[in-house]
């Protein structure tokens, strides 16, 4: 039976670049207080109301960094694209360049519930949808190393740390709102712990 493939340095650029287009959108967002404002709170007060602002940014451009580092290394693996990876790319590519606006709506409203689980759902389907992506290709790569699998599956499970913890805290945002702050920031001590694993991993079949 026919299977269409499609080229893969194609897609590949046109991902970097949503990658990194999304990237710069994040501090756009991070809109530039007035004269007059500035003019009669000062520099330090008019950069204190910004700290949310700034906060996001930095978390939201961190996980981008993250998935694209993520899709970067599992590229590697691919020889050529179906039309059903294709697809997965392109649903991945729809939620990266959606968080740009989800981490705004979060923090104009940082204490509300509802503006964090949309944030927190639209970083569920990133690392969802890249999971999804790492699952087809150790399945549809029948030529990979053991160590090659080792590395996709680090990737993998990089991958999915981040929705459960992500789901875990949307839950957590329903009874505690600093409990939820906590749940989510795990997400960094996750990758420390999974990294260290899947080193040690490696280093054992060297």
């Amino acid at each position: 039976m026919y299977k269409e493939t499609f080229e893969k340095s194609r897609i590949i650029n046109f991902s970097d670049a949503v990658f990194s287009i999304a990237m710069t959108l994040l501090v756009l967002e991070i809109a530039v207080p007035g004269y007059e404002t500035h003019k009669q709170f000062g520099t330090l007060k008019t950069l204190q109301w910004l700290i949310p602002n700034f906060i996001g940014f930095f978390v939201s451009f961190m996980v981008i960094a993250l998935y694209w580092i993520a899709h970067l290394k599992t590229m590697r693996f691919v020889d050529n694209f179906s039309e059903r990876l294709l697809w997965l790319n392109i649903y991945l590519m729809l939620f990266v360049v959606l968080l740009p606006f989800s981490t705004s709506f979060f923090v104009v409203f940082v204490h509300e519930t509802g503006p964090f689980v949309f944030y927190c759902l639209n970083l569920i389907a990133i690392g969802f949808t890249m999971w999804l992506i790492i699952k087809y290709v150790i399945r549809n790569n029948p030529k990979k190393t053991q160590e090659d699998t080792l590395k996709l599956n680090w990737q993998k499970w990089r991958s999915i740390s981040g929705p459960i913890i992500w789901s875990l805290a949307i839950g957590a945002a329903f009874i505690s709102w600093t409990a939820a702050i906590i749940v989510f920031s795990m997400i960094f001590v996750s990758g420390f712990i999974i990294n260290r694993i899947y080193r040690k991993k490696l280093a054992r079949i060297s």
